[in-house]
C-alpha cells in the first residue's frame, strides 16, 4: 500500500524484511543514478535499530553488486560521542553489518569521530561537509545537498539527534552540533537545513512499538518542537516513509 501524507510519499509493506529490500531497492537505484549523473552519490546513513535489517540487506550480492561502491561516499546523520568500537556507535554498527562486507575505498567513508571532543568534532565534520563529494556544483546556498538521507524515528519523535526541546532544533547557521535529550548524553547531529536540503530523505521506521508515534507525527498536530520528525520537509527533495504493518497500524487508514 502507498499513500502521500503531507506531501510524502508513504508506503506500508508487510515487515521488517519488505521494508528493508525496498529500502536497498531505493538506495541502489538512487545510487545508479547519482553516479552516472554527476559522478558520486553522497548519503547520511542512521543509528538505532530500524536500520538493521536494511544494513544487512545492502551487504548481500544482489543489491551489493548494483551498486557503484567506488563512487559512494558515506556520511552520518548522527553519532553518540564514543569510540567507533563502541557497541553504542552507530559507525560501528553500520561496519559491522554492510560497510566491511562491500568493496568501497575506505577514504570514502567519513564518520563522525564520536571519540574526540564534542565541539571540535562538531566542527570538523562541518569542514568535511563544506568541501567535495559532499558540498558541490549542485548545493545550495553553501549547504551540502547529500543524495541520500537515511532516517529513523525515535519513540518520542525525535529523528537523528534532534530531541524533543532540544538546543539543536532552532539552528540553523550551522550543520552539524552537539546535541543531548534527556538522558541520552551527548551527541553529534546533523541540524534540519543539511537534512531538509537533501535530494532524497528515507525513513525506516517498523514494530508495533512505533505505531502510535507514527500516528503522531504523519496525522497528530503540527508541533515539531515536541515531535521534531514533523520538521523533516526536504526544501527541493523527496521524502519517503518505509513502515511495516505493525508501524503504521495507527494510521487511521489502516485501523
Amino acid at each position: 500500500m502507498s499513500a502521500a501524507v503531507r506531501g510524502a510519499a508513504v508506503e506500508i509493506l508487510t515487515d521488517p524484511a519488505a521494508v528493508a529490500r525496498r529500502g536497498a531497492d531505493l538506495f541502489a537505484a538512487a545510487a545508479q543514478e547519482a553516479a552516472a549523473a554527476r559522478g558520486a552519490f553522497t548519503v547520511a546513513l542512521s543509528g538505532g535499530d530500524g536500520p538493521r535489517p536494511f544494513y544487512r540487506m545492502l551487504a548481500r550480492q544482489q543489491f551489493a553488486q548494483k551498486i557503484p561502491w567506488r563512487r559512494v561516499y558515506l556520511y552520518w546523520g548522527d553519532e553518540r560521542c564514543v569510540p567507533p568500537d563502541s557497541d553504542e556507535s552507530n559507525y560501528g554498527m553500520a561496519h559491522e553489518l554492510f560497510i566491511r562486507h562491500v568493496p568501497i575505498p575506505a577514504d570514502n567513508v567519513q564518520r563522525m569521530r564520536g571519540e574526540d571532543d564534542p565541539e571540535e568534532a562538531a566542527r570538523a565534520y562541518e569542514r568535511l561537509l563544506s568541501q567535495p563529494p559532499a558540498l558541490a556544483a549542485h548545493s545550495q546556498a553553501d549547504l551540502p545537498v547529500l543524495d541520500f538521507v537515511l532516517l529513523g524515528l525515535g519513540p518520542d519523535g525525535h529523528t537523528a539527534s534532534l530531541f524533543p526541546h532540544s538546543a539543536a532544533l532552532d539552528v540553523e547557521d550551522r550543520l552539524v552540533v552537539v546535541n543531548e535529550g534527556q538522558g541520552t548524553g551527548k551527541r553529534l547531529t546533523l541540524t534540519y537545513p543539511v537534512i531538509n536540503a537533501a535530494r532524497r530523505v528515507v525513513f525506516i521506521v517498523t514494530g508495533p512499538a512505533k505505531a502510535g508515534i507514527v500516528a503522531e507525527v504523519l496525522e497528530g498536530l503540527r508541533a515539531p518542537e515536541a515531535v521534531p520528525a514533523q520538521a523533516v520537509s526536504p526544501v527541493h527533495g523527496s521524502l519517503t516513509w518505509l513502515f511495516d504493518e505493525a508501524a503504521a497500524s495507527e494510521l487511521s487508514g489502516r485501523r
